[in-house]
């Protein structure tokens, strides 16, 4: 998979590069079960097209662009577990547009034309409420003609669990109010950060986000060991509630698995 940063100065090389597509179209941030079916059928589509499938995605957030930096939006991973994740599911080129001030205000023509036809796309894929041009005022029935009739449209429509739309807002909202056992339903798995541990205190590697304050039933893992203990949140990161081996030195992942109160302080080591 190749990972191709976009921006105004480089976008007419990358559109001279461009070959036919299938794009799956969002902020992918965390990669939940709603980002995957919409990558999925992007998958199932660019087989049944013999074309090569991309995902474009935006950086920074579009939220905190738009509101000229007074939106904090929480990210859920970086760049590099991304694509990670991008490569095993069968994406072949992975767009990364940088979102500023004169994005925002493309219109949506604007947007279709440049970023979406002359990139080569020919089938574009999104969840049913993704938006683009100024004021988000593109819109998945109007991708078609917006693109001057090039562009057929799949719009995926919303995917839920227990009556809500799995959204990496919902994600963020489960996870800062500490209700990470809840997250491997909307996520497909655990949520995990990556850290260093020098003996004494971890340090997050950034773009991820940590729980709420309490306490966490976690499995520390680096590339040999495991270790199911406890960790305590606070507003200035993480601590030990036991002591760690020192063979855990280094980097190592946190493996959230749930909030806990009052039950005894446990080392598990496999």
């Amino acid at each position: 998979m190749e990972t191709i940063h976009i921006n105004r100065s480089n976008l007419a090389e990358w559109q001279k590069r461009a070959k036919p597509n299938v794009m799956a179209l969002g902020c992918f941030d965390g990669l939940h079960h709603g980002h995957c079916t919409v990558i999925h059928i992007a998958y199932q589509k660019a087989q049944e097209k013999k074309a090569e499938l991309a995902v474009m995605s935006f950086f920074p957030h579009p939220k905190t662009v738009i509101s000229n930096g007074k939106v904090h939006v929480h990210t859920l991973m970086p760049l590099a577990e991304k694509e990670e994740r991008l490569r095993k599911m069968g994406v072949d080129t992975f767009y990364i547009v940088e979102f500023d001030r004169e994005f925002a205000a493309f219109s949506p023509e604007q947007f279709a034309s440049q970023y979406l036809n002359e990139l080569g796309v020919v089938h574009a894929v999104a969840g049913f409420d993704f938006s683009y041009g100024s004021r988000g005022a593109g819109n998945l029935d109007r991708l078609n003609q917006d693109s001057g009739g090039r562009i057929d449209v799949t719009k995926v429509e919303k995917v839920e669990l227990w009556g809500e739309k799995i959204s990496s807002s919902c994600i963020r909202e489960r996870l800062l109010n500490g209700k990470v056992a809840e997250l491997p339903e909307l996520l497909g798995r655990f949520y995990e950060t990556e850290c260093e541990w020098d003996g004494e205190a971890f340090r997050l590697h950034p773009y991820y986000t940590l729980p709420g304050p309490g306490r966490y039933d976690v499995t520390l893992r680096n590339e040999g060991f495991s270790v199911q203990t406890e960790v305590t949140v606070f507003q200035e990161g993480v601590q030990c509630t036991v002591e760690i081996p020192p063979f855990l030195k280094g980097k190592l992942s946190i493996i959230w698995k749930k909030q806990i109160q009052n039950e005894p302080k446990k080392l598990l080591i496999s």
